[in-house]
Formats: structure tokens, sequence, C-alpha cells
């Protein structure tokens, strides 16, 4: 797995969803018990925002730890965008409506992780329950909104350069005045390309980059 990227990413999430569609299991919800709430709770997190988290990832059934972000990526804190796939659904569901520092404890069962084939690579059994212990850093305008669409295109061709996401990733990242490793820069701007310019054309289209499809442009 790239550095900069979390390790439960849209193959993986893909992964899942499968397992649950081929087991026709009952979705449950999400259990969310919040750690810790900062006295000044904003942004909260939406559907499409970029963030940027810690966590810790157990097997309910004994308490064995699975994942940890603080081992990978030389200790980074791991970037992904909110509600579109990147991780599986039962983080995605989670991590709505957070605001940075906040730390949550939560419950994902089954059918919001792995479902009836779970995932070996990473020791997770079939069936498994999962706990994960989150702490959110930073809440960032996601690059795949309509509103950052538009921010980024410069010159309003409808159309992504990669020079334009380039500019809009550094702004975002001096707003929030975190320290990060060189590497997470051009490994986000890589992963942005290879999942929306599926025409491999060199940009990305409104159509190509909009995961709200209801929204107009």
């Amino acid at each position: 797995m790239g550095r900069g990227l979390p390790i439960l990413l849209l193959p993986l999430a893909l992964l899942a969803a499968q397992a649950q569609a081929e087991g026709g299991e009952k979705t449950e919800e999400v259990k969310i018990e919040v750690l810790h709430l900062p006295e000044v709770c904003s942004p909260k997190s939406k559907k499409g925002d970029l963030l940027n988290a810690h966590y810790d990832g157990f097997l309910a059934s004994n308490g064995s730890k699975f994942y940890c972000s603080r081992t990978q990526n030389e200790g980074h804190p791991k970037w992904f965008v909110l509600g579109v796939g990147q991780v599986i659904k039962g983080l995605d569901i989670a991590m709505m409506n957070m605001c940075p520092g906040e730390k949550r404890k939560v419950v994902i069962p089954p059918s919001l992780a792995y479902g009836q084939q779970g995932y070996a690579q990473i020791k997770i059994p079939p069936n498994a329950t999962l706990i994960f212990e989150i702490e959110l850093y930073a809440v960032n305008k996601g690059p795949r909104s309509v509103e950052a669409f538009n921010q980024i295109d410069k010159d309003g061709d409808k159309k992504l350069s990669e020079l334009e996401i380039s500019q809009y990733l550094k702004e975002e990242f001096a707003r929030d005045g975190k320290k990060r490793h060189p590497s997470v820069h051009n490994e986000i701007l890589a992963d942005i390309f290879k999942k929306n310019d599926h025409d491999g054309d060199g940009f990305i289209s409104a159509k190509e980059y909009n995961v709200y499809q209801h929204d107009e442009l």
C-alpha cells in the first residue's frame, strides 16, 4: 500500500460491498461512542470532505489489533475523502459529523465491513465485527465536491489539469498549518488522477470528478 494512503482503500471497500451483496446480509447500524469532543466543534465532517485522521482497528471477538495507522507511513495520519468509498462503509458512516480534535470509538458490524468473506491479508475472519478508535485531526473541503471543483477550475473550462489540482492541495494544506511529508501531496495527486481520469487525457472533466451526480456545475 502506498504511503500516505489508508489501508482500507477503495479495492477493499469494494470487496466488502461484494461480500455483503453475495451473502445477502441484513444491514446493521454502526455504534458510535464519543470519547472526546473539543469545546469548539467546527467544521463538522460531511460527504466529500478531505479528512486527516489516525485510527486503530480491533477484532470485537478477542480484542486483537489488526491495524494501526501510527505504525504506517512513518506515523503520518491518513488522508481520505469521506463518503465516496475510499474506506469501508462502516467508517464512512462512523466519521460523519466529526470535528477536528474529536475522538470516537465505533463498532462496525460485518455487513458494513467485510461480511461473510472477511479479509485474510489483514487477518479479518468471516463475519467479523470490527472496533475502531479514531482521532480526527483536520476537516478540509474535499476535492470532489461541486464547490471545490469550481474553486479548482481557475480557467473555468469545466476540466481540471494536474497543475490546478496540485495548487488546490497546496492551498488546503497551508490553511491547516500542519507539517506533512512531501510525498503526501504527490501521492494524493496521483491517486486523484488514477481514480478519476477515466479517459486518460490528462484532465479530469466535471463528469469524471463529480461524485454528486445530482449536483449542477
